[in-house]
């Protein structure tokens, strides 16, 4: 071990004289059990020191239910990477909308719990928070490790999920809604979005939300996003309503971009995809 006026060293750590500052916080991934960090192996990204800090970069997207926001995990003077943190809001805003339609069959052991959630008391929708942010956790890591477009999961930690940023820079992929492309580009898009509902589908699940609005286009790839209300279309008694759904929200987007499709002809293939496997 070896002593200085800046920092000492123990084996693979450094302790720094520097403490965050404004919009600064240590690295909470040190805090984080293993099961709530991602898939492993994790990507070469993931900074994982413990010496890391994490700065707030601004917001990325400001939704209803939650917020995104831009960090940079860095450790000093060494590797840094960009993450996506979403937050979860909790006794100061509704829970998730129509939330009903895709927690069908869900429990929560708890009675306290399920009592607090039913009358949506201050505990409630601050419970309700965490448990949407380990939805969207544990809905991404299946998804991930299932081959889907879809962030890499980097960790969940109350109402925050922390995962893989998509962009360029410090500026987010452009939504499918905001894209404009040749005829070709956009068949070749419409070919990848079929492509992800049938992954979703041969797992037995629907987006249950899809849209061109949460729908990422980055490098000329497809990225699925917002998925904490993934539903299970076997189990769910409105999953194959909500995949019906899903189908004819994306197929409105591609028809007025003059893709040929039909939003029953899809769901019909989606469901046989999925009570096929």
């Amino acid at each position: 071990m070896s002593h200085g006026d800046d920092f000492f060293v123990v084996p693979d750590l450094v302790f720094s004289a520097i403490e965050p500052g404004d919009d600064q916080r240590w690295s909470t991934w040190p805090s984080i059990i293993p099961s709530l960090r991602g898939p492993q192996p994790w990507p070469q990204w993931v900074v994982t020191s413990a010496g890391a800090i994490d700065t707030e970069l601004g917001v990325l997207k400001s939704g209803k239910e939650a917020d995104v926001f831009l960090i940079e995990r860095a450790e000093p003077g060494g590797r840094s990477v960009l993450l996506a943190a979403k937050r979860y809001r909790g006794s100061e805003t509704s829970d998730f909308r129509r939330s009903s339609q895709y927690t069908e069959g869900r429990r929560t052991r708890r009675s306290r719990d399920a009592r607090a959630l039913q009358k949506k008391s201050t505990y409630g929708r601050a419970l309700s928070a965490g448990l949407w942010a380990g939805a969207e956790f544990s809905a991404l890591s299946t998804l991930y490790q299932l081959g889907a477009p879809v962030p890499y999961p980097v960790q969940v930690d109350n109402t925050e999920v922390l995962m893989e940023f998509i962009g360029d820079g410090h500026v987010a992929a452009p939504r499918l809604a905001a894209v404009r492309a040749d005829p070709r580009t956009i068949t070749d898009l419409w070919a990848q979005v079929v492509e992800l509902m049938r992954v979703f589908a041969r797992a037995g699940f629907a987006h249950g939300d899809l849209s061109p609005y949460n729908l990422l286009v980055h490098a000329g790839r497809v990225m699925v996003i917002d998925v904490p209300q993934i539903v299970d279309i076997v189990s769910n008694p409105q999953g194959i309503e909500l995949l019906e759904r899903d189908c004819h929200n994306v197929c409105s987007w591609f028809l007025r971009h003059g893709v040929e499709c039909d939003p029953a002809e899809l769901a019909g293939e989606l469901v046989a995809e999925a009570f096929g496997r």
